[in-house]
């Protein structure tokens, strides 16, 4: 019996702890990141093959996740099967149990699935609280959970107004933040959708004030390096006043990092990755296909 199983896991995590999803610097031994300690506990179910995990969705430090993805291969010791799904997810979480990070499902997949390359979308939530000049002033729940600002109200019109220019397919140079492998990245992206809509505090039937609270969610196949911080920031900058609609445009049109205003990306404690997509075709082995669902050779 094969003793070996490539699979697609899905977590979750709290990043305010973490260095970003991906491993952290081999020097930094107190801020590890999400997969150091995916990793960890993959190792503890001790496997005979080494432990790799690849990650769909690199977040940046500070950043959350409700619903991120990576795959691993792990090979059984001697004539010992593969875990089940729903074994795998409690034995995980048993090791995990010390973190902020949680498995919420995972999949028995094909021997060439890659949880970065087969992903078709992934979706971010950005959540600014107004009214709360002081990040005490949240409600516990609520706290390194979403960007606190001094505004009572934004021009949400706008800001819709904003959001539509940067939708479609565009090269998004200006809203990338510089990084070791730029060069190599298109900045070239397509942006599905952007929309801006009212949110709520994950305590706002039992807080004792009424924190008003909006929710900008961005979807795309991928995204460059904190591109939704900075688009975020400047779709805020348009709702205070601080940038126009036209001046946006300006950006967006310059293709150049440099033309980014400084110091208005938004911070990584509001952001959210709550959705990587997948076709259901992908996340089934090639015998749970039925003849009508395996892919054709024609497009």
């Amino acid at each position: 019996m094969r003793n070996w199983a490539r699979y697609l896991i899905f977590f979750q995590y709290i990043g305010t702890k973490y260095s970003g999803a991906a491993k952290g610097p081999p020097h930094q031994l107190v801020r590890k990141g999400v997969q150091d300690h995916l990793e960890d506990a993959i190792r503890r179910l001790r496997p005979v093959n080494p432990v790799s995990l690849y990650i769909s969705s690199r977040t940046d430090t500070g950043v959350h996740a409700l619903s991120n993805s990576a795959h691993f291969d792990l090979q059984r010791r001697g004539d010992k099967p593969p875990f089940t799904e729903n074994v795998l997810v409690e034995a995980l979480n048993f090791h995990l149990r010390t973190e902020q990070i949680r498995i919420t499902s995972a999949h028995h997949v094909s021997d060439d699935f890659h949880a970065r390359f087969h992903a078709q979308s992934r979706t971010y939530v950005y959540r600014v609280a107004l009214g709360t000049p002081h990040h005490t002033e949240l409600p516990l729940t609520d706290f390194n959970l979403c960007w606190n600002l001094c505004n009572t109200e934004l021009d949400v019109g706008a800001m819709r107004e904003a959001a539509a220019l940067l939708v479609g397919t565009h090269d998004f140079s200006s809203f990338r933040a510089v990084s070791s492998d730029m060069a190599s990245k298109n900045p070239v992206k397509t942006l599905d959708a952007v929309n801006i809509q009212p949110g709520s505090s994950f305590a706002h039937a039992h807080f004792h004030r009424e924190i008003p609270l909006w929710e900008l969610t961005f979807r795309s196949r991928s995204f460059l390096y904190k591109q939704v911080r900075r688009m975020t920031g400047a779709l805020v900058a348009v709702g205070q006043g601080r940038l126009s609609v036209p001046q946006l445009k300006d950006v967006l049109q310059a293709r150049d990092t440099l033309a980014y205003p400084q110091g208005l990306a938004a911070p990584p404690q509001g952001l959210f990755l709550t959705k990587v997509d997948y076709r259901e075709t992908d996340l089934q082995l090639p015998h749970q296909m039925s003849e009508e669902q395996l892919p054709t050779s024609a497009p």
